[in-house]
């Protein structure tokens, strides 16, 4: 019937894109399958789903061939094959079941007018100059940021009518920090990627946390419930992440991921003074080494989780 070979259709190209996409690390009595063949497998899924959007056209007119065609494509990079469908999706969502819900297929948005050409007129000098984050006590947070992430600090000023003070501290060469006041505020405003901390007096005697993080954090909320914030991280890269965690370490640094804890190995995160996490990246190639500062194998760790929730 055509309900059944419709359910046999979306099984076959469910149990494909798993094969495809997840390869030998979920079919462990596939592991003679090489990156050859799973390419091969993706290649032929794309032509699959294609064939069968535009077999429907015969039978309903919600999906035309030239719509067909225009919203699907395929993206290579080296051996991974990307599809995107408007089509596709809503093709899987009405003719799955809730357990074919697990597909997640790829949903792909044309970026690259955002990566070339002019930028528009009147913004050409302008910089990304800060993050600002608030922080319960600012010896602390300067002493981290400048002693453990290397940081300097390029100009500050104090506010005690307001009660409040700010610290911009950034990666730069000792020497060029200036002397005089209105020097460090025109070095400051024109050196990317700053981050101001700014202390609210009064807030380094209170008792634990002060700020929320923006990760699965509690800290503020009045029902003491986690909240799903939308700041996530700060990030510094490292020549080598593996060494510079073994700094941290030996410092006293918390830890939130080591670089081969979690599912993506070579990258870490630790955590400020006040909690806020610190991705650490390399400046080049991920590479996963055999053990990092915290003992973890690189084929240990749990999988991949959002900080957010």
């Amino acid at each position: 019937s055509l309900m059944s070979r419709r359910s046999s259709s979306v099984m076959i190209m469910r149990s494909l894109f798993e094969i495809a996409i997840t390869g030998p690390s979920r079919h462990s009595g596939n592991k003679i399958l090489s990156e050859r063949f799973r390419t091969t497998m993706k290649i032929a899924l794309f032509a699959y789903t294609t064939a069968t959007l535009l077999a429907r056209k015969a039978a309903t007119s919600a999906f035309t061939a030239p719509q067909s065609l225009q919203t699907i494509f395929r993206q290579i990079r080296g051996n991974e094959v990307v599809l995107a469908s408007s089509n596709v999706s809503r093709f899987l969502a009405s003719s799955s079941s809730s357990a074919d819900q697990e597909i997640h297929e790829g949903q792909m948005l044309d970026v690259s007018r955002f990566m070339s050409g002019n930028r528009p007129e009147g913004t050409e000098d302008y910089i990304m100059q800060q993050t600002m984050v608030r922080v319960k006590d600012p010896e602390k947070s300067l002493a981290f940021y400048c002693d453990v992430l290397g940081f300097k600090l390029i100009h500050y000023s104090e506010f005690p009518q307001w009660k409040f003070n700010v610290y911009f501290v950034a990666p730069v060469d000792p020497s060029t920090v200036k002397a005089t006041r209105s020097e460090r505020w025109n070095h400051c405003m024109t050196t990317p990627g700053c981050i101001e901390l700014t202390w609210n007096y009064g807030s380094e005697k209170e008792e634990g946390k002060v700020y929320n993080t923006g990760n699965a954090d509690a800290t503020g909320t009045s029902d003491g419930e986690k909240v799903r914030g939308g700041f996530g991280h700060i990030g510094i890269t490292v020549p080598n992440v593996y060494t510079a965690c073994e700094r941290f370490h030996s410092l006293g640094v918390e830890f939130h991921k080591s670089p081969n804890s979690g599912g993506m190995k070579g990258l870490a995160f630790i955590k400020d003074p006040d909690g806020y996490l610190i991705e650490v990246l390399p400046q080049g190639e991920m590479v996963a080494e055999p053990v990092d500062c915290l003992g973890v194998a690189a084929d240990g760790g749990e999988g991949y989780k959002d900080n957010s929730k």
